[in-house]
C-alpha cells in the first residue's frame, strides 16, 4: 500500500471541518499540533498544523475536500509528503464488504493533479539548460545517424528533452490550462525550431552520399502505419508512467518514440537538397508529434486528470474536445499523405 502524508497549516476554525474530511475519506492516521506562525512565536497568529496518513487512491479527492475546506481562511498551506515506510504498518482503513468498487477507481493513479502540474510545467520551461540539452542532442544524434551507431542515437534520445513540452501540451489540454498550453507550445517550437537551425547548418559538414549511406538515417525517412500505432502507444506508456510514479519507465518511451532523431534527419536532408528524403522524416516527425499528443491526453482523461471545480472542468471538457478535434483531424491527414506517398513509391 503507497502512503502520503497531507499536512494542512490553517486557522483553528477549519480544525473541525479538517478531521470531518479525514474520517469521511477514510484516512488512516491523523494528528495534529499547535503552532504559531513567526520566527520564534513573535507573533499571536496561531495556526493548527494537521498531519493525514492517507493511501495514494484517496489522495486527490482528500485534497481537493481540504483545499475548498479551507480556501476561505487566511494564512493557510497544504503540503503533500511521501511516505517511504511508518511504524506500525499501516492498516487498511475498514470497508463494508457491500461497497462496489468505482470504475474510476481502477484507472487511478498514484500522483495527483498537483505533482503533475509541477513536473508538467518543468517539462515545459524554455530554459538555456533546455537549450543546451537540444544543442548536445542534435549533435550526438547527428553522430551517430551518420555512423549508423545504434548506442550512440539511443543515448541522444534519453538526454534530448523535446517529449517535456509535448507531454505538457497534452497535460494543458485536460485540464484546460491555456497558459500551460501556450507556454508548452512556444516551447516545443522554439526546441524544434532551435533543432533545425543546428542541424541545416551541419548538414554542409555532411555529403548527400553519407546520408544516403547511412542506414539508420534512411530508416528515419520511411513512414508507415506501423509508426502511428509505435506513437499512439508510447504516448500513452508516457502518460501512465507518470501517472503511477514510475518515472523509469520514461527512458523507454523516449527510446521508442524519439523525436531527436527524425527531427535532425529533416534538418541534414533539408540542407543537402534532398527533398523528397526530408518529405518522408517531416511525416514520421509530425505523426511522432500528433500521436504522442492525442493518446498523452486520451490517458490524463481517462485516469481522471480534470481540474478541482465544476466550472473548471466544464471549460477543461470543451477545450480538451477542441483540441482533441485538431489532433485527430491531423492524423487523418498525416494518414492520408502516408498512404499517398507509398502509392506513389510502390
Amino acid at each position: 500500500m503507497s502512503l502520503r502524508i497531507i499536512e494542512i497549516s490553517a486557522p483553528p476554525e477549519a480544525s473541525d471541518k479538517i478531521k470531518d474530511l479525514s474520517e469521511r475519506y477514510d484516512a488512516i492516521d491523523i494528528w495534529q499540533a499547535l503552532r504559531k506562525t513567526g520566527w520564534l512565536d513573535k507573533t499571536e497568529d496561531k495556526r493548527i498544523t494537521t498531519r493525514i496518513l492517507v493511501d495514494v487512491q484517496n489522495q486527490q479527492d482528500m485534497l481537493d475536500a481540504l483545499q475548498r475546506a479551507v480556501i476561505n481562511n487566511e494564512g493557510w498551506r497544504i503540503t503533500l509528503i511521501p511516505v517511504e515506510a511508518t511504524l506500525p504498518a499501516a492498516l487498511e482503513p475498514d470497508k463494508d464488504s457491500t461497497t462496489k468498487l468505482k470504475i474510476r477507481d481502477i484507472f487511478r493513479g498514484s500522483i495527483t493533479r498537483e505533482e503533475l502540474h509541477e513536473d508538467m510545467t518543468k517539462g515545459a520551461s524554455l530554459s538555456f539548460d533546455f537549450l543546451l540539452l537540444i544543442f548536445l542532442s542534435s549533435l550526438v544524434a547527428g553522430i551517430g545517424l551518420i555512423q549508423s551507431d545504434v548506442a550512440i542515437i539511443i543515448g541522444a534520445m534519453v538526454i534530448a528533452p523535446l517529449l517535456g513540452p509535448n507531454l505538457a501540451l497534452a497535460f494543458g489540454a485536460a485540464l484546460g490550462d491555456q497558459s500551460l498550453i501556450m507556454k508548452a507550445i512556444k516551447t516545443n517550437i522554439i526546441g524544434l525550431t532551435f533543432t533545425m537551425m543546428i542541424t541545416i547548418l551541419a548538414s554542409f559538414l555532411v555529403t548527400p552520399d553519407a546520408v544516403l549511406q547511412s542506414t539508420e538515417m534512411m530508416n528515419r525517412t520511411n513512414v508507415g502505419y506501423a509508426s502511428i500505432i509505435l506513437a499512439l502507444a508510447s504516448g500513452a506508456a508516457a502518460v501512465l508512467s507518470l501517472t503511477t510514479g514510475v518515472s523509469s519507465a520514461l527512458v523507454g518511451v523516449m527510446v521508442a518514440v524519439a523525436l531527436m532523431p527524425p527531427a535532425v534527419t529533416l534538418g541534414v536532408t533539408l540542407g543537402n537538397g534532398q527533398f523528397d528524403l526530408a518529405y518522408g522524416t517531416f511525416l514520421l516527425l509530425a505523426t511522432n508529434i500528433v500521436c504522442v499528443n492525442l493518446s498523452a491526453q486520451a490517458i490524463f482523461r481517462l485516469k481522471g486528470v480534470k481540474p478541482r471545480t465544476w466550472f473548471e472542468e466544464k471549460q477543461a471538457k470543451k477545450a480538451s474536445r477542441i483540441n482533441t478535434l485538431i489532433w485527430l483531424g491531423m492524423l487523418i491527414l498525416l494518414a492520408a499523405l502516408i498512404w499517398l506517398k507509398k502509392s506513389y513509391s510502390g
